[in-house]
Formats: structure tokens, C-alpha cells, sequence
């Protein structure tokens, strides 16, 4: 097989490997060559499959025999390579969520995604790089080392499911799995130039997802353009007994029939506080164009109001650490991980353990979430917040009544440079001023390239009311072919920079 496999979009690799054109071997080998070459520079993942039946997650049933008829006929994802984002289990594989306290921690299970991919006939490649338990937008606070922006090496990926975004990105992977908590699948995909949706909340099982907090927690995939997504989400959407969120039986569908380039008649709003002060010029005028486009497609786009989106951030950030304080208190080093080999007894032990095992993010935002928990503060910040979550809600579910879905920029600026933020907490949680309002109002957004400024990529960002994913699909489709921005591949010939890292099946 001559063609860089690596280099196609989901669709493109399985119309090869329906008409043996192509053969899961060859997809496989294609991934893990493309690994090889560039993961030293980019340093997406920190632990690699040694072949597509020795993870825990390709259950041995999906490939005993993967050049069967039947396989192809039953498996809608049969012999495509995917990377999974690693605070997700696969049994058999460690799962560190890029933190030492989780160091050696092998799951015995697999998550429900990673049994509904498997199922579907996905091949898992490895775990990707993360910021620790996923508290971080930008990769650089996982425990290992960061991960760098394929469209530029000194740049940060986004996070916190920054592995998995350069993954896809850089075509180490035919898609990939993160989870969103406040913008860490779709922050990302905007700063590497691909798709990246946050389902509806309750839509994609958590089952095997390790906490960071509940109610804002959900897995979506990373693709390489909306039809990729629309075919990932259909394997992975779904009731799960196992998760006591999860949306009733009957979600369940086929996305990709809501590819369609006709958006003619929908109304959308563009929020004012969303294109104010703050966002970039570039970003504003990439996504200014990219209304300008839906609008020559037929759609009608007017100004609207989420009032209380200036107090998102300050809303998350009690809700999330608090939430967090209570899903970390199990990370104990009595159990699993690591535990210090210095205390004299059970107090020092559990002292010691989190003290050398946590970093210094996710410290901070366990000791916030203690402080408005506690007694004499509960009322002042965690009550209050959980109420003006609900005027968020509201904003929504007013807007919702005007517009079909609303658009604007999925992050106020594009990719920053490596170390220029981690100084400054609030500066790096301003970063998701736009994403975070979603999570907090439970609802589903998708984030598509619109452009670059400054040759660094932009995304659209559109979101739309509970279990909208079909028209954000939609939407998502039409602006990806009538602006001819799809699957923009980053200039990996740059040379690699000093701290790159080699993942070769062990964690580093």
C-alpha cells in the first residue's frame, strides 16, 4: 500500500478498508510508523500499544479475525486506529491521568466508550498526555512533561486533552478520545485546527472516565473533520446502566445523517459578550468570516445576550474544585498508586502521599474546594454559585427560544507560547471564558476550524440546546465544505526542539 494511510480522515480509511483496498495491518503499522517519526517532537503519548490485540481494550472477540466479511459488515469503526485520553481505563493499560499519585495504577476494566469503540471494531494505539486530572488548559501540567502544538513546536496544544488533540493533529491517530470539564476537548481541537465536540451531558456513558468533577464532566471525540465525528459519536452515544446520569435508552442513532450542506432558514446567535473585549483580532475576524459564510449558505445570524457569561469563570472555579475535593480524597496511597516509602504512620502516610503526589494545580484547586465547602463558606460561595449556575441555564434556555444554535469563537486567543501562562492561574482560567458557561448549563458544543491567525489555527464554536448534537453536526458539516476547511494538516518538518519525548510502550 503506497498511500499514507495515516494522513486520511475515518471516512477515507474505511472505504479503503471496505472495498480491501486497504487492510487493518496497513492502517495500524501507518499510525505507529507516523508515531515513531513525530512524537519525539510533539510528545502526544505516554504509553503505546505493542500490537492492535495486546490492550486490555481490543477485546479479543474484534480481532480474531479482521479480514473476516462479517467483521466488516458488523464493525461501522472495523481496523481504524484511535488514541484514548489517559484518565479513561483500558484494562490492562495504566491509567495516570498525567499525575505520580496514579503512577503504575493498571485498571482491570475498560470504560463503556472503550467497549462501545472496541466493539465498533476501533483499534486503540496508546494513552495520550494530559494536564494533571485534567486541571489545565494548556498540557503543561501533566507530571511527565508537556506536549507541544503540532502547528508550532514552542506552542501549547490547548488542554486539558492536549495529548489527544496532537495526536489527531499531527495524524498519530485516526481520532481521538478527551474529556470536557470546562472546555478540555473543544479548547484543544480550536488550537490544533480539528473537531472537537463536548456531547450533551448524560449522552456518552462516564463509566471508567476517573473523576475530576461529575456534573460537568463528559468524553467526546477529537476528529479530524465533522464527518469523523459524526461517525465516532454514533458508536459511542447511548444509554449505559452503569452510569447513573446517563441520558434514558433511545439516544441512540445514526449522526451521520444529519451531514447535510443545507443550513438555509436556521436561525443562530452570535452572544455580544462572546466577540467583546479580550478576543483577539484575529480570532474575531476569522470567526466574523466564518458568519459571513454561514450567512451566504442561508442562515440567519443575529446578535443576542448571555448576561451572566462574565460570571462563568468565577462559577466554575468554585463548583469544579469542590466537586474535585471530594472525587481526589480516594487517592490516599493506601489502595492503588503510589504511596511514600517515609511516613511512620496511617496521618503521615496519607500527608506525605498527596503532598509528593499531586502537583501544584491540582493542590490549589483541591485547597479552594475544601475552603468553600467548609463551614461558615458554604453559603457565601458554593450556594451561590450553584444559583447563579442556574442563571446561566436560563441565559440558554432564553436564547434557545429565539435561535436554533448559537456561534462565536471557541477560545478568546489562538495557541500561546509554552510557559507564558503557568505563572499566572487566572490568566490560563480566562482562557475559557466561552467554553466553560456550556458545561456548567449541561449542554452540547462543537468546535470546527474557521481559519488561522498569525498561522495559527481558529475555531467556530457552536452550541445548541440539549441533544442537539444532529444540528450542531449539521451546521458543522456545511461551514467545513462550503469554506473548504477540512482536515488542515500542521507543518511537521520542523526541526525538534529540546525536551521532546519518545513514548515506547512504558510510561515516561
Amino acid at each position: 500500500m503506497s498511500q499514507d494511510l495515516a494522513r486520511l480522515t475515518v471516512a477515507d480509511l474505511l472505504g479503503l478498508l471496505s472495498t480491501r483496498k486497504a487492510t487493518p495491518a496497513e492502517a495500524w503499522s501507518n499510525y505507529t510508523n507516523q508515531i515513531s517519526k513525530v512524537n519525539g517532537m510533539v510528545s502526544a503519548f505516554v504509553h503505546l500499544c505493542e500490537s492492535p490485540a495486546a490492550c486490555g481494550a481490543n477485546l479479543d472477540r474484534n480481532h480474531r479475525d479482521n479480514s473476516g466479511d462479517d467483521a466488516r459488515a458488523t464493525s461501522p469503526l472495523h481496523g481504524v486506529p484511535f488514541a484514548l485520553k489517559d484518565n479513561i481505563c483500558a484494562a490492562g493499560m495504566p491509567c495516570t491521568c498525567g499525575s505520580r499519585i496514579l503512577e503504575g495504577y493498571v485498571p482491570p476494566y475498560n470504560a463503556t466508550v472503550v467497549e462501545r469503540l472496541a466493539a465498533a471494531g476501533a483499534t486503540l494505539l496508546g494513552k495520550t498526555n494530559m494536564d494533571e486530572f485534567a486541571m489545565g488548559s494548556s498540557c503543561e501540567f501533566s507530571a511527565f512533561y508537556p506536549t507541544r502544538n503540532p502547528w508550532r513546536l514552542n506552542m501549547v496544544p490547548g488542554g486539558s486533552s492536549g495529548g489527544s488533540a496532537a495526536a489527531v493533529a499531527a495524524d498519530m491517530a485516526a481520532f481521538a478520545l478527551g474529556s470536557d470539564t470546562g472546555g478540555s476537548v473543544r479548547q484543544p481541537a480550536a488550537f490544533c485546527g480539528i473537531v472537537g465536540l463536548k456531547p450533551t451531558y448524560g449522552l456518552v456513558s462516564r463509566y471508567g472516565l476517573v473523576a475530576f468533577a461529575s456534573s460537568l464532566d463528559q468524553i467526546g471525540p477529537l476528529t479530524k473533520d465533522v464527518t469523523d465525528c459524526a461517525l465516532v459519536l454514533s458508536s459511542l452515544a447511548g444509554h449505559d446502566p452503569l452510569d447513573s446520569t446517563s441520558a434514558p435508552a433511545g439516544a441512540e442513532q445514526d449522526y451521520t445523517v444529519h451531514l447535510k450542506p443545507d443550513v438555509k432558514g436556521l436561525r443562530l446567535g452570535l452572544p455580544r459578550e462572546y466577540m467583546g473585549d479580550g478576543i483577539e483580532p484575529g480570532v474575531r475576524d476569522a470567526v466574523l468570516s466564518a458568519v459571513r459564510q454561514l450567512e451566504a449558505l442561508g442562515a440567519v445570524v443575529e446578535e443576542c445576550s448571555l448576561p451572566h457569561t462574565e460570571y462563568g469563570v468565577a462559577t466554575y472555579y468554585i463548583l469544579a474544585p469542590a466537586e474535585a475535593s471530594s472525587n481526589l480524597a480516594r487517592f490516599d496511597g493506601i489502595r492503588y498508586g503510589y504511596r511514600t516509602p517515609e511516613a511512620g504512620d496511617l496521618r503521615q502516610t496519607y500527608e506525605l502521599t498527596r503532598s509528593e503526589g499531586f502537583g501544584a494545580e491540582v493542590k490549589r484547586r483541591i485547597m479552594i474546594g475544601t475552603y468553600v465547602l467548609s463551614a461558615g463558606y458554604y453559603d457565601s460561595y458554593y450556594l451561590q454559585a450553584q444559583q447563579v449556575r442556574t442563571l446561566v441555564r436560563q441565559d440558554f434556555r432564553q436564547a434557545f427560544e429565539r435561535f436554533d444554535a448559537l456561534i462565536g469563537p471557541t477560545t478568546p486567543t489562538t495557541a500561546f507560547a509554552l510557559g507564558s501562562r503557568t505563572a499566572d492561574p487566572l490568566q490560563m482560567y480566562l482562557n475559557d471564558v466561552m467554553t466553560i458557561p456550556v458545561n456548567l448549563a449541561g449542554l452540547p458544543a462543537l468546535s470546527v476550524p474557521c481559519g488561522f491567525a498569525d498561522g495559527l489555527p481558529v475555531g467556530l464554536q457552536l452550541i445548541g440546546p440539549h441533544m442537539a448534537e444532529g444540528l450542531l453536526l449539521r451546521l458543522g458539516y456545511a461551514f467545513e465544505q462550503a469554506s473548504g476547511i477540512r482536515n488542515p494538516k500542521p507543518p511537521l518538518d520542523q526541526p525538534s526542539p529540546a525536551g521532546g519525548h519518545e513514548a515506547n510502550g512504558e510510561v515516561r
